[in-house]
């Protein structure tokens, strides 16, 4: 009995109406008033509360306030961060086209006797052609090997390209040693006094500067037409790798750098879409 005078007492309190009622307070006139329980209260401060959360959620969502809270990243960084990605994909592509580019650049160094492309784009499509297999057949191979041993240099021997580029001496000396094939010496050697300026024979852009055990300080330059020099032996150099230069501007001065060399002296060398050629044939050293 107890039990349900108690339950019965809690349902009354729930819901006993109330009048709720707005007055003027200067003239204590009505305004306005409505009935109301406790029960009603309690339900339309719940559905009220539900009705602000979810309002509250709905314009965080759908607005940059997001930006604002802990946890959330915003849109201008999201569209940064995507940026970088491609910036760095495009990057590891060029350091994959540079190291190919230096290796052929070493192996001009290095006086092998190997087709050498220095144009980009050739470069970029050596890359794509590591995916298919080219590799010779047997009886290509060995037919390649018979011609090679038979007559592999008098393409050298002979080579001399048409053109419009003039090219002028890179220095004015005494020619110790002339362009020979047989000998493997692909270049003129040129003795002058230490520190006597070395001049470009004509335009183009320095593609290396450096230095090598062999042949010390060298500057090489890529022309129009795919011709290449290459100046070793330096005691110094004064241009810097991508630089512009011009016909007859001096790009170093002679030395006698590299365990290669016995005396002050410029070791010069031309190359013509990937082959040495005799210096010679293009260029008056008297």
């Amino acid at each position: 009995m107890e039990k349900k005078k108690k339950k019965s007492k809690f349902k009354e309190k729930l819901t006993y109406k109330y009048r709720f009622v707005v007055l003027n307070e200067d003239t204590f006139e009505e305004r306005f008033s409505f009935k109301l329980n406790r029960l009603n209260a309690f339900v339309f401060g719940s559905l009220f509360s539900v009705f602000l959360i979810a309002l509250t959620t709905f314009i965080i969502a759908v607005t940059p306030l997001k930006e604002y809270l802990q946890g959330y990243s915003s849109t201008e960084l999201k569209k940064e961060a995507t940026t970088l990605v491609y910036k760095m994909d495009s990057l590891k592509q060029v350091l994959s086209v540079n190291d190919l580019y230096i290796k052929n650049i070493q192996q001009v160094l290095k006086g092998e006797i190997k087709r050498v492309k220095f144009n980009k784009d050739s470069v970029l499509h050596q890359i794509r052609i590591d995916q298919i297999d080219f590799a010779p057949s047997a009886v290509d191979s060995a037919f390649r090997e018979e011609v090679e041993k038979e007559d592999r240099f008098s393409v050298f021997e002979q080579a001399k390209k048409n053109t419009d580029i003039v090219f002028t001496a890179p220095i004015k000396g005494e020619i110790t040693e002339e362009y020979n094939v047989k000998d493997k010496h692909y270049a003129i050697d040129i003795a002058v006094d230490k520190d006597t300026p070395v001049k470009a024979v004509a335009d183009g852009v320095v593609v290396f500067t450096g230095f090598t055990a062999d042949t010390g300080y060298v500057v090489i330059l890529e022309h129009s037409q795919g011709f290449i020099s290459v100046y070793k032996h330096n005691a110094s150099i004064f241009k810097k790798q991508g630089e512009l230069v011009k016909t007859g501007e001096v790009i170093a001065s002679a030395g006698s750098t590299g365990t290669l060399s016995t005396g002050a002296h410029l070791h010069f060398e031309l190359w013509d879409d990937g082959y040495p050629v005799n210096p010679s044939n293009y260029i008056d050293f008297k």
